[in-house]
């Protein structure tokens, strides 16, 4: 397992992280901490989780674990922002809402300190200012070692950024967007600002919610009981078969199952793989409900994927791209 420097800040994360969300939900207590020890084992050291996991269940799980374990050998990242109960203030980026499930998050991991806070999303009833002295002050206080975001759009983020520049508060080090074969749109602008600003990557669904396992072939006419994509379909999350069953998803498999037959792994490696090796991320984050995935999925540290591998995957995953992020404006900047 490698390490890589979190954007410009000076933390390390090893080069994929674990994801925490299926803790105490599809993963029993006892479950969830065998792969947190298989992670650990493998040489990872990031953990990502949210307050909103379980609910809150998540942070609990993690947080039992972490107790037998030396807390500095750990990068432990969660969230704020999305709903922690029925209240008017119990949602968004206040300074009131951000700083209580701050609190409830240190109670459940049993921790003084989280080192990566990340908000889960945009908050347009709050002022940033307000948001970002909140996080800055938290940081302070020594309950927050870094800041970052997720699920940002590119104006998003950069107007994050420029407002903690011009306030003098802490910035965000790393962005958590979604990022994978099956959802490129976020290289148009998202990716650009994070090359461009020095933020880390670290995304989620590098696999997007099983689709690019390798487990599902188009003659299947629809998921399978017990898959993530059914749980998808029951739960209203968007990795439906509905939605994917195109000529396009298709298409990636099969170009992801030749690569894997020619390089003698497995279509899941080779899907982390692609992202793991695309420019300015980081580490993605890898999610598992069961011990044989994570197994599976850990085992894309291991291998390496060539240019030619890489091009092809690229090539079969390109979408048609809109303006202003096609050639039009570029073919006419000659060449600056």
């Amino acid at each position: 397992m490698e390490f890589n420097y979190l954007g410009r800040s000076g933390l390390k994360i090893s080069e994929v992280g674990l994801g925490a969300m299926t803790f105490g939900r599809e993963s029993d207590e006892e479950l969830s901490h065998r792969m947190l020890d298989a992670f650990v084992d493998k040489g990872g050291n990031f953990i990502d989780t949210a307050d909103v996991y379980g609910p809150g269940t998540s942070e609990e799980v993690l947080g039992r674990w972490l107790s037998g374990r030396d807390r500095e050998d750990l990068v432990v990242a969660t969230k704020v922002r999305f709903p922690t109960g029925e209240g008017p203030n119990d949602v968004g980026l206040s300074r009131k809402h951000i700083i209580a499930s701050v609190e409830g998050s240190l109670r459940r991991l049993g921790t003084d300190y989280v080192d990566l806070l990340q908000i889960h999303c945009w908050d347009r009833g709050t002022p940033i200012e307000e948001t970002l002295s909140t996080l800055s002050r938290l940081v302070a206080d020594g309950k927050v070692r870094y800041l970052g975001s997720s699920n940002l759009r590119g104006w998003q983020l950069q107007k994050y950024l420029d407002t903690a520049r011009a306030i003098g508060v802490e910035g965000f080090v790393s962005h958590q967007p979604q990022y994978n074969l099956l959802a490129r749109p976020t290289e148009w602008e998202v990716l650009a600002v994070c090359q461009a600003e020095g933020v880390g990557v670290v995304p989620w669904a590098p696999l997007r919610g099983g689709w690019l396992s390798g487990r599902y072939s188009r003659n299947m006419g629809g998921a399978p009981d017990g898959s993530r994509i059914k749980t998808a379909e029951d739960e209203g999350w968007s990795e439906t078969w509905a939605r994917y069953d195109t000529d396009h998803t298709w298409a990636i498999v099969d170009e992801l199952r030749a690569v894997a037959t020619e390089l003698d792994a497995h279509p899941a490696q080779i899907a982390i793989r692609w992202v793991m090796q695309r420019p300015g991320v980081t580490a993605p984050i890898l999610g598992a409900s069961k011990m044989e995935q994570l197994e599976i999925n850990l085992g894309a540290v291991d291998i390496e994927v060539g240019q030619d591998h890489m091009d092809r995957l690229t090539a079969a995953s390109e979408l048609d791209v809109p303006y202003p992020y096609d050639d039009f404006i570029e073919s006419a900047q000659h060449g600056r």
